[in-house]
């Protein structure tokens, strides 16, 4: 409660242009929201630059936030938004199995399970994932955005309504579609590789 009260005299400070306040607001989301653009895009460089140019709008346009939804929503709907802007414009495949480029050099972006120790089951694990993460990069943008919110990050139906800004039943429905849409996707791709098998 007392968080929400700092936050509600942050927004209204920002309304008034305090840079300052801004800095303060956005310091609890801001990794957050870059993790959102870096599962949406895939590279680190274009989820810093469509983070930080979300954070840009967030500034310009805080004047118009109402409070009806959390400040977090609203936000990371913008992040969402320009996401799916800088993607439309751009017309890169973002790949959820790209690799990151860093100083130290190349990291394949990969979840390990510590348990596994077995090298075959290892093996199918990953290739089951690149598997999947390969189909869901053929999903149309629509139905792509559900499910990265939902089966990589985690958010909750009510929250990705709110951050999409649509019904709870049309969340439901894109999810249900988009998994549908994912399964047949797969099915065909393993048709295709038992075909080359042969």
């Amino acid at each position: 409660m007392k968080l929400l009260k700092v936050e509600y005299k942050l927004i209204k400070k920002c309304k008034k242009g305090d840079i300052d306040a801004f800095e303060k607001l956005i310091e609890n989301h801001e990794k957050r929201a870059y993790n959102i653009a870096l599962k949406m895009l895939k590279d680190p460089n274009d989820a810093m630059d469509v983070s930080q140019e979300a954070f840009i709008k967030v500034f310009k346009s805080i004047k118009k936030f109402n409070h009806k939804s959390s400040f977090s929503t609203w936000l990371y709907r913008i992040v969402v938004n320009t996401c799916i802007d800088f993607i439309k414009k751009n017309k890169k495949n973002y790949s959820l199995d790209q690799s990151i480029q860093t100083e130290e050099g190349e990291i394949k972006r990969e979840i390990t399970d510590l348990s596994i120790t077995d090298p075959k089951e290892i093996l199918d694990k990953k290739l089951t994932r690149e598997f999947v993460q390969s189909a869901i990069n053929k999903l149309d943008e629509i139905h792509k955005t559900v499910i990265i919110l939902r089966d990589i990050q985690e958010f909750s139906y009510k929250e990705i309504s709110e951050i999409l800004d649509c019904s709870l039943g049309t969340v439901k429905s894109r999810i249900k579609r988009g998994r549908d849409n994912l399964k047949e996707i797969i099915i065909k791709q393993m048709e295709q590789n038992n075909d080359l098998l042969v």
